[in-house]
């Protein structure tokens, strides 16, 4: 049996969860089960007394807001050892269309990828100016270019995921999981594709970040973390060997006039030279550690991953045990006792 879990992420969405919730699809084809789980992160209007009055299956509340890479990474946990096959994650604003979820799950069940990402078709929405429709396709070439898929829309939160997949997804950033995840699944050769989506005018002004240039900022750091942190030799690498080349030039320059006699004046270009050139030396050194690190931290996920799977295996032993001990004292009850008479 294939199950789906529908994961929401919410913080103060009330007033929007009901229309979301509605919107969702009761049934999709190559999927048995179908449930719904709302991440209350921090709430203080009520937002999980609003899921459970409106029927969602699974509730998990943040006492404080950790924000939404958390939120995120706790829906993942809490579905993965609930048995979930699949995982959807939306938004509670009702910018999506609930009826999509359908053909983001349809590569997964058939088997042709492991995550599939909701493109909203920037270029051409409607409901994004110029200037967001831009921004989204100039952080999407980034991303793509990094991760080394083709995916159009990277900051996309609408998207379904393998269970295989999210068991290896372990979200580090603090501020979004998008290209996070993206750069994760692409360094590790998941199977990663796209399909259309549609949008809803937005119901509120995004809560994730105050105003565009701190996006920009806190996007180009979790990008630059994630990149880093996957292509530790190829960073560091890099940058000392631009300046391995920068301390190089004035150190030519001081021998082209220590070759004609005057390089009494030019000890500066020397000086700065081997300074430069120590720095860049040092800087490869970093990235040899760098490179190490991230060794120690693939064994590190690897760990994780198993971890992850023993665990499900234990749930998934102890759900039948459960399941096992109803029918056997149903069967108790059920069956009448015979008395014996002498």
């Amino acid at each position: 049996m294939t199950k789906l879990i529908i994961q929401i992420p919410c913080l103060n969405e009330a007033d929007h969860l009901p229309d979301t919730l509605a919107a969702l699809p009761k049934a999709i084809d190559g999927v048995d089960t179908i449930e719904i789980l709302v991440i209350d992160d921090g709430s203080s209007d009520g937002t999980s007394e609003v899921a459970h009055k409106h029927g969602v299956h699974h509730v998990v509340r943040h006492r404080r807001n950790r924000g939404l890479a958390a939120a995120f990474q706790s829906g993942v946990d809490y579905s993965l050892r609930n048995g979930a096959d699949i995982i959807v994650n939306t938004d509670a604003d009702g910018q999506y269309e609930g009826a999509d979820i359908a053909r983001l799950v349809a590569p997964v069940v058939s088997g042709d990828a492991d995550i599939v990402i909701g493109d909203r078709g920037v270029r051409d929405n409607a409901h994004f100016g110029p200037f967001k429709r831009m921004l989204q396709r100039l952080g999407s070439t980034v991303v793509r270019t990094l991760s080394q898929t083709d995916i159009t829309d990277a900051v996309s939160g609408f998207r379904a995921i393998s269970r295989e997949a999210a068991q290896r997804i372990f979200i580090t950033t603090d501020f979004s999981y998008t290209t996070d995840m993206l750069i994760q699944a692409g360094r590790k050769r998941m199977r990663i594709t796209s399909t259309p989506v549609r949008t809803h005018p937005a119901a509120r002004p995004s809560r994730l970040f105050s105003s565009i240039p701190k996006f920009i900022q806190q996007t180009g750091m979790t990008v630059a973390r994630a990149y880093t942190t996957y292509n530790p030799l190829k960073v560091f690498g890099g940058a000392g060997m631009v300046l391995i080349f920068v301390g190089i030039l004035p150190i030519l320059r001081f021998l082209w006039f220590f070759l004609q006699g005057n390089g009494d004046g030019h000890v500066q270009s020397l000086v700065i030279g081997g300074a430069v050139l120590l720095l860049g030396a040092i800087t490869c050194l970093l990235g040899i550690l760098a490179d190490l690190i991230s060794a120690n931290r693939k064994l590190a996920e690897a760990s994780l991953e198993k971890l992850r799977k023993l665990e499900a295996r234990l749930d998934e032993r102890d759900a039948k045990a459960a399941e096992a001990s109803a029918k056997v004292e149903s069967i108790g009850m059920a069956t009448p006792r015979v008395v014996q008479r002498r």
